[in-house]
């Protein structure tokens, strides 16, 4: 968007793209070979015990070896898009100019194929650098619709991904999500509205029933991403795009009668149910 070589200023040029002056200045600081290590670290820990916050990191870490005091480890949570998971009052409070949505799915029976799509963001460590994975998942079947891969927590990328969903599969009845920056902003709940579902909205921090999209970050982190050093985002991509189709299509679920999730959402959908 800015050109440094042009004859126009930079700033004459921010002035006209209409972003701030400062911003095309500022070049963000690589993050430490430090700070991955402790990130990498950090991410096995939230797998394995969500509840755990900042300060609790900051022990476990400092048993462990690690120099983090707690203010750091929460920074570095809030870089990675995690917080701990646990009941606590006021989780109802709005994210700071960003409507919150109600949580619409206690007490529903959730048994159809396209009832309720889930969508979350995790943090995926690289051998030096980190990436984020954005997916929809069907909730009664654990079908993996669609997902993405991105450099940044920006909603654009919650946007494509959920688009990708709307074009292959249909439409839900419900979309479910965390109150994560991304999925408040106001081009994803547009995006969700302009298709007529309802949008639904964990309560900040609590523990809710979705903790199987938990359970399908675990698996493709211990399955395929920890075996591996990604060097680019690109072998990341393929990778990672890899294991979803294998997961889709291969991996059997106790919970499914030991079906596939792609065999137990073409089971789900409700015309198939209609046709039986």
């Amino acid at each position: 968007m800015i050109d440094r070589h042009h004859a126009l200023s930079i700033n004459r040029q921010a002035q006209l793209a209409g972003i701030s002056r400062g911003s095309v200045y500022y070049l963000p600081k690589p993050v430490s070979a430090a700070d991955l290590t402790l990130m990498r670290r950090i991410d096995e820990l939230h797998l394995e015990h969500p509840f755990m916050g900042a300060r609790m990191l900051r022990d476990q870490l400092n048993r462990e070896g690690y120099d983090v005091g707690r203010r750091h480890a929460g920074t570095l949570m809030k870089r990675m898009g995690i917080e701990a998971l646990y009941r606590k009052p006021g989780t109802s409070k709005k994210h700071p100019g960003h409507e919150v949505y109600p949580y619409l799915l206690r007490n529903l029976t959730i048994n159809r194929a396209n009832q309720v799509w889930a969508l979350d963001t995790t943090y995926i460590p690289m051998a030096k650098g980190f990436v984020y994975l954005t997916a929809v998942v069907d909730w009664a079947s654990r079908r993996v619709l669609a997902a993405k891969v991105a450099i940044t927590l920006e909603a654009c990328h919650a946007v494509d991904v959920l688009q990708e969903a709307f074009n292959r599969h249909g439409k839900p009845e419900i979309v479910n999500t965390d109150q994560g920056s991304q999925f408040t902003a106001h081009e994803f709940v547009q995006a969700v509205r302009e298709r007529g579902c309802n949008l639904s909205m964990d309560g900040r921090g609590a523990w809710r029933d979705n903790v199987f999209v938990e359970r399908l970050w675990k698996s493709v982190k211990y399955e395929q991403v920890y075996l591996h050093a990604y060097d680019s985002v690109t072998e990341a991509r393929r990778s990672i795009m890899q294991y979803m189709d294998w997961y889709n299509r291969s991996r059997p679920h106790s919970r499914l009668d030991k079906k596939t999730p792609e065999e137990a959402y073409a089971v789900m959908l409700p015309t198939v149910k209609l046709a039986a």
